[in-house]
């Protein structure tokens, strides 16, 4: 059988480059070496190496994370180079990136978000106006950041200007929020046009970590992690409506991971991402083994959809 020529590309240049090799590292471990005939490309230094190789590649894995790398960017340059890629096209990767845009996309289409207000680095911020608005305590993050770079939990008044400052180290626009506390769960949704929403996983941080954080997320140990999720069947199934719901609002293809918050029976979406952790203790791996996906066997899923989803592309370019 002829192996298909695979693209691997991790590393890159946002804050979350080591997460990104890691997942790389892992993912090259998992795939099928009868199957794929891989090559690693790193952004950072092998973009051109990549175009030039671009006639003999016949699909390509992104395992980035952050701006570069989930934001659309990489995803235009494989658009031009016409080569298939897991995952959500530029447009539903650069909206879904951009948390402000997909938090305007959540309410026009009914997904449930906590409320919000919104400022770019050249306005303005009264706390007081803030908190009256909103009250304490409060989320603030950058509108553009992956794994919670930059994101912090506002108890007090006196602690919201330093939060501010340090969301506009990551981006030029920020996002204040309402803090919902409650049952941290996510749950993904895998497939093109048919769409299979996976078991709910409930995330649990661990002593010294008031959310999913960055270290949270990334220390070993830190998190308790339960799939399927310690909820009644109606809960269930209204989490996987909204993670559905949610990516179908951004316009994305082949794979997401919703993340919400279930407090007393009602649910409120946080955000989407379009390239989940791939190592294979990370969530979406997790969730799609307990609906009977390998590690081994995702990846293969994720690569068929990439390579349907491309002909599909094609079949409408020519005509």
């Amino acid at each position: 059988m002829k192996k298909t020529r695979l693209a691997l590309l991790s590393g890159g240049v946002s804050s979350e480059r080591e997460v990104s090799l890691n997942s790389g590292k892992q993912v090259l471990e998992a795939l099928d070496k009868d199957k794929y005939d891989i090559t690693l490309y790193d952004p950072k230094t092998d973009l051109k190496q990549l175009v030039i190789d671009a006639d003999k590649i016949d699909a390509a894995l992104i395992i980035l994370h952050g701006p570069f790398g989930e934001d659309g960017t990489v995803q235009g340059l494989l658009d031009l180079l016409d080569i298939p890629y897991q995952g959500a096209g530029v447009l539903g990767s650069a909206m879904a990136m951009n948390k402000l845009v997909a938090k305007r996309l959540y309410d026009g289409a009914g997904v449930p978000t906590p409320s919000y207000l919104s400022f770019s680095m050249t306005d303005t911020i009264d706390p007081l106006k803030v908190i009256n608005a909103l009250d304490l305590p409060l989320v603030v993050k950058p509108a553009c950041a992956g794994s919670s770079v930059g994101m912090t939990i506002v108890k007090e008044a006196k602690d919201l200007q330093d939060a501010i400052k340090l969301s506009f180290q990551h981006d030029d626009t920020l996002i204040i929020e309402k803090y919902i506390k409650g049952i941290e769960l996510t749950c993904g949704v895998l497939g093109n046009d048919v769409l299979e929403a996976l078991p709910v996983i409930e995330i649990i941080p661990g002593e010294g970590h008031e959310f999913f954080d960055y270290n949270a997320k990334y220390t070993a140990g830190a998190t308790l992690e339960i799939c399927p999720a310690r909820i009644d069947e109606t809960i269930t199934k209204k989490a996987q409506e909204l993670a559905v719901k949610a990516h179908q609002a951004l316009f994305l293809k082949g794979y997401s991971r919703t993340d919400m918050i279930l407090y007393g029976q009602n649910l409120s979406v946080l955000e989407t991402n379009t390239i989940p952790g791939m190592t294979a203790t990370s969530l979406y791996p997790q969730s799609a083994e307990v609906a009977g996906y390998s590690f081994t066997k995702l990846l293969d899923k994720l690569i068929s959809l990439s390579i349907q989803e491309h002909k599909k592309q094609k079949l409408r370019r020519s005509t």
